[in-house]
C-alpha cells in the first residue's frame, strides 16, 4: 500500500510539473516565394508537407514543442486548429528577416539603380549574373519581393525582383525558346543594329494605375510648346469637344527646343533650362490642368536622344568621331549615346518631374534610337559602349529601365519607332526592333507617314497619294511583329496630318479631312486598334479644323461593330 502511494504522489508531481505551452508570434522566412509547413508523425519520426504558404505569413509558435527529423529542427505552429511544423531557420521574430536568399540570379538583363530617387544607373546586370542580396523594399502577397537591395562587382544598388530568379540555371533559359528562338534567329542583321536573339522576350507584367486609366482607343491631337499653341489651350478643347478626340500629346523636350524650365534640366543641362521658356511653367500647368477638367488623357512628349544642348553641356556623353575625339554631328545635331546611362538618367527624371509637377498620364519618348543613314561613317565613329551591348539590345535596356522608373510615380510609357521597323527579316540599322520594344512598352508609337515611303515601297506607286493603301500594308506588318511578341504593347500610331512635302512631289495631295480618315481607316482595317496621333509640327488650329470630320468618327465603335 505504502508503495503504490509513493508511486501515484510521483506521477502526480510529474504531472503537476508539466509546463503549458508557450505561445509566440513569429513569422515564416524563406528563400524563395513560399514556404512548406509539415504534418509531424510521432510514431514514424518523419515530417510530410501539409501546407503552403507566402513568405511573410504571421503565425503562433508553439515555441517549447519542437522536434528534429533528419538532423533539422522543426517548431511547431497552430494552423487552422492544427498542430502543424515549419523548419526552425525558417521562423523569425523580426518581420522584415523573412527574404532570406542571399542571392539570386538575373533572368532579364536590367540596370542596377545605385539612387532610386534619382534613378541613377550604378550598374548593368547580364542574364545569368549572380549578384548578393543585401536587403530588399518590399514583399507582396505572393511572397515576390519588388527590389533586392544587392551587391555585385564592387556595384551596390536595387534590382527589381522581376528579373531574378533563384537558380542559375533557370537564369539562362529564354522564354518559351522552342517558339521564339527560332523566329529571332531567323532576322538578319544586314546593317549592324545588333542580333534579335540577343534581346530579351520575358513577358512584361501590365501595369493599371487605380486613378489613372488609358483610354481603349486613344484619339490624340499634338501640341507643340508654342504660347500660340498650348497658351491657348480653351481653343483646342473646344475643337477636340466637337469631336471623338480624347488624348492631347504636349512637347516637353525636343531637339533644341525644351519647353519650361524644368528642375531636371537645371542639374543636368544647364543649356536645355537656359533656352527653356521663362515663364512656360505657369503655361503648361494651366493646359495640363484645363485637358484633365474636361476629361482628357495628357502625355507628355520628350525627345531622348538627339539633344545638341545636352552634348554641348556634357561632351563625354556624345557619339564622337574617332580621329577627333569630338562630338560627332548628324543631320544637323549632335547626338547624345543611347548607351549612356547619364543620358537615360536625364531624360527618365525630366519625365518623372513632369508626372509628379503636372501629372502627364503617359511619357511619350521620341528619337528612342542611335542616328540613321550611319552605314558609310560607322567605322569613324565612337559610340562609347561601355556594357559591350549590341544596338537593339541598349534600345531595349533603356525602355525597360525607363518604365519601370516612370511606372513607380503613376505613368504610362509609350516609345516612338520609325515605321521601317515594322517590317520582318532584320534589325534596323538605329537599333529599333518591333518586338523588342513593343513586348516592354506600354503603348508603341509607328511613325509610318505616307510621304516617308520611297516610290513603289509595298509595291505602291505614290504611296503618299494613297493613305489607305499604304496604311493598311503597313499595318499588317505590325500585327505579324506583334504575334512573335510574348505582352505586345498597344498600337497607337502617328498619321500624317500635313500635307505631302513639296520635295517629294509637287503634285502630292493634300492631307484634308478625306484624306486623313483614309490613313486611319487603313489602320483599323488591318487590325491596328489603338488609336493614332496626329503629327502636324506647327500644330495648326486651322489644319486641325480642316480635318475636324476625320476626328469625329469613333472608329474603334464601328470597328467593334462590324467584328
Amino acid at each position: 500500500m505504502r508503495r503504490t502511494l509513493t508511486l501515484i504522489l510521483i506521477a502526480a508531481a510529474i504531472v503537476g510539473c508539466k509546463s503549458e505551452d508557450i505561445l509566440e508570434t513569429r513569422y515564416l522566412g524563406s528563400q524563395t516565394h513560399t514556404s512548406i509547413l509539415y504534418s509531424y508523425n510521432e510514431d514514424t519520426d518523419e515530417v510530410t508537407p501539409a501546407d503552403t504558404l507566402v513568405r511573410g505569413a504571421k503565425l503562433t509558435a508553439v515555441v517549447n514543442r519542437t522536434e528534429t527529423v533528419c538532423e533539422v529542427d522543426y517548431m511547431a505552429v497552430k494552423r487552422d486548429e492544427k498542430l502543424l511544423y515549419a523548419r526552425s531557420t525558417e521562423l523569425t521574430t523580426d518581420p522584415r528577416a523573412v527574404v532570406m536568399e542571399r542571392s539570386v540570379f538575373v533572368r532579364t538583363p536590367a540596370s542596377i539603380i545605385s539612387d532610386i530617387e534619382h534613378s541613377k544607373v550604378g550598374g548593368n546586370a547580364d542574364k545569368g549574373a549572380e549578384v548578393e542580396v543585401i536587403g530588399y523594399d518590399t514583399i507582396d502577397v505572393t511572397g515576390r519581393v519588388n527590389r533586392y537591395h544587392v551587391r555585385m562587382d564592387q556595384v551596390e544598388g536595387w534590382l527589381y525582383g522581376k528579373y531574378a530568379v533563384f537558380e542559375k540555371e533557370e537564369s539562362l533559359k529564354r522564354y518559351k525558346a522552342e517558339e521564339y528562338d527560332k523566329v529571332h534567329k531567323a532576322v538578319k542583321n544586314p546593317f549592324g543594329g545588333g542580333e534579335a536573339i540577343g534581346c530579351d522576350f520575358y513577358p512584361t507584367e501590365r501595369v493599371v494605375f487605380e486613378n489613372n486609366k488609358m483610354p481603349e482607343a486613344c484619339y490624340s491631337l499634338y501640341l507643340n510648346i508654342s504660347p500660340a499653341v498650348i497658351g491657348k489651350i480653351d481653343d483646342y478643347i473646344a475643337l477636340a469637344k466637337q469631336t471623338k478626340i480624347n488624348t492631347f500629346v504636349i512637347d516637353i523636350k525636343d531637339n533644341e527646343c525644351p519647353g519650361y524650365k524644368a528642375e531636371a534640366m537645371k542639374i543636368y543641362s544647364p543649356t536645355n533650362y537656359a533656352r527653356a521658356g521663362a515663364n512656360k511653367e505657369a503655361m503648361y500647368a494651366k493646359a495640363v490642368k484645363r485637358l484633365h477638367e474636361e476629361g482628357f488623357y495628357v502625355v507628355g512628349r520628350i525627345t531622348c536622344f538627339k539633344d545638341s544642348y545636352l552634348v554641348k553641356d556634357h561632351p563625354e556623353v556624345a557619339i564622337t568621331e574617332k580621329a577627333t575625339g569630338m562630338p560627332f554631328k548628324h543631320n544637323k545635331a549632335y547626338w547624345p549615346s543611347p548607351y549612356d546611362r547619364t543620358v537615360w538618367q536625364f531624360n527618365v527624371e525630366l519625365a518623372k518631374e513632369a508626372v509628379r509637377k503636372f501629372g502627364f498620364n503617359e511619357i511619350n519618348f521620341d528619337y528612342v534610337r542611335f542616328p540613321d543613314r550611319m552605314t558609310k561613317v560607322e567605322q569613324f565613329i565612337d559610340y562609347h559602349n561601355k556594357y559591350d551591348e549590341s544596338k537593339v539590345q541598349a534600345i531595349q535596356r533603356f525602355v525597360q529601365y525607363a518604365c519601370d522608373e516612370i511606372h513607380a510615380v503613376g505613368a504610362y510609357v509609350s516609345i516612338d519607332v520609325f515605321g521601317e521597323a515594322a517590317n520582318p527579316g532584320y534589325t534596323t540599322a538605329y537599333g529599333q526592333y518591333w518586338p523588342a520594344i513593343s513586348n516592354i512598352a506600354d503603348a508603341i508609337c509607328g511613325m509610318p507617314y505616307p510621304d516617308h515611303f520611297s516610290n513603289g515601297y509595298y509595291g505602291i506607286i505614290k504611296p503618299w497619294n494613297h493613305p489607305y493603301e499604304i496604311l493598311r500594308a503597313w499595318g499588317e506588318r505590325v500585327v505579324a511583329r506583334q504575334e512573335v511578341t510574348p505582352t505586345p504593347a498597344v498600337v497607337r500610331t502617328w498619321i500624317q496630318a500635313y500635307n505631302v512635302m513639296r520635295h517629294v512631289d509637287r503634285n502630292g495631295i493634300a492631307y484634308n479631312a478625306e484624306n486623313v480618315e483614309k490613313e486611319i481607316r487603313g489602320l483599323y482595317d488591318a487590325g491596328l486598334l489603338g488609336g493614332y496621333t496626329t503629327w502636324h509640327s506647327g500644330s495648326n488650329i486651322n489644319k486641325y479644323r480642316e480635318q475636324m470630320a476625320a476626328f469625329q468618327i469613333d472608329y474603334l465603335q464601328e470597328w467593334k461593330s462590324k467584328n
